[in-house]
């Protein structure tokens, strides 16, 4: 049995599983203080699903607030006898971002060395947690994982025509549109793609940077090729009709977008940054290039897109090395990390 213990349910447990089960942090209103205590109703539901469920392990993920909930409810268990180890996954903001904050630092560094296990998505991901913080245990690296199968998709060719009806290049971004994803670094790439060929640039998702992007995209007079097509569930859909993925971001500490990209048989041209190198190999998958070179990029661009044949290779390349990700090889990463702490007669 797995249970989902957040303050929303997932995205994509939206049908019924018989061993799966979600539980709504509820956090009430609390009227001496601006900002409800969400850490504390989060460790109360732990310590409530954990004892009416019998659950062996808590794997939570990011360490603010997560493991920190978990710790406190670590605590209140054992003192009626109830032991339940804890799993904390890293995912990159709450080391690279949140953590840092000397605000939250000390509660980062304690939360992660309570637990029983830590893993990174990356080892950059793990790198910078040993640079940042006074950990003293060990991080296992488990990668991000990807459902080849899922992305597997022939292109619908309705779709595609919708976007590019005389058969020109389609780039993509996809992305929450925050500051750190250079969304106009995207918008530059594609100014000087289009001067080589015919090209469309979709952009899928939404947030606080997608004005300054439709700006830019006015201002270098490229918005009639430019489609924003806000926040979308089916990414495999409009994977399948892309030719090449851009992730111009600042830092990623692993880069999920990309490995669907290239599940798809997208070929990506990227920033360096973070752990987006251990997964975009040079020259096979697509490339990389220093935060904000867009020339560099712009000619990666324009080099992988020249021809059918090169695109070819470069998508055929992709699809192969994301199928190393792939869900069915990952997943049992995980499967035996627990095994180390749940007995197998369970």
């Amino acid at each position: 049995m797995v249970h989902f213990i957040t303050y929303q349910q997932p995205v994509r447990l939206n049908g019924f599983i018989p061993n799966i089960f979600y539980h709504e942090v509820q956090v009430p209103t609390y009227p001496l203080f601006d900002y409800p205590p969400y850490e504390t109703a989060l460790a109360s539901s732990m310590v409530d699903v954990i004892k009416n469920n019998k659950l062996d392990l808590l794997h939570v993920h990011y360490a603010i607030p997560h493991a920190s909930a978990a710790y406190m409810a670590k605590q209140i268990l054992a003192k009626e006898g109830i032991v339940v180890p804890v799993v904390t996954t890293l995912h990159g903001t709450d080391i690279t971002l949140v953590g840092r904050d000397k605000t939250y630092a000390p509660v980062v560094a304690f939360s992660i060395n309570q637990s029983d296990a830590i893993t990174a998505v990356s080892k950059n991901l793990r790198d910078e947690t040993y640079n940042t913080f006074r950990i003293e245990k060990e991080i296992s690296v488990i990668y991000n994982f990807v459902d080849v199968q899922r992305f597997s998709r022939k292109p619908i060719d309705a779709f595609r025509k919708v976007i590019a009806p005389n058969g020109e290049r389609i780039l993509l971004h996809a992305s929450n549109f925050r500051k750190i994803k250079r969304v106009q670094d995207v918008v530059r790439i594609f100014s000087k793609v289009l001067q080589q060929m015919p090209a469309k640039l979709l952009f899928v998702g939404d947030g606080p940077e997608r004005s300054t992007a439709e700006d830019l995209a006015r201002e270098l007079g490229v918005v009639d090729h430019v489609r924003f097509v806000g926040k979308q569930e089916q990414m495999e859909d409009i994977l399948a009709i892309a030719d090449l993925f851009l992730l111009t971001s600042e830092y990623e500490s692993f880069g999920l977008a990309a490995l669907e990209a290239m599940a798809a048989g997208v070929p990506v041209v990227s920033t360096d940054a973070g752990g987006l190198k251990e997964i975009n190999l040079e020259g096979e998958t697509g490339f990389t290039s220093a935060v904000g070179d867009v020339e560099n990029m712009s000619k990666q661009a324009i080099h992988i897109l020249q021809s059918d044949e090169t695109l070819l290779q470069f998508k055929q390349r992709a699809a192969e090395y994301a199928k190393g990700y792939d869900i069915e090889i990952v997943v049992p990463e995980y499967e035996r990390l627990y095994e180390r702490f749940i007995p197998t007669s369970k």
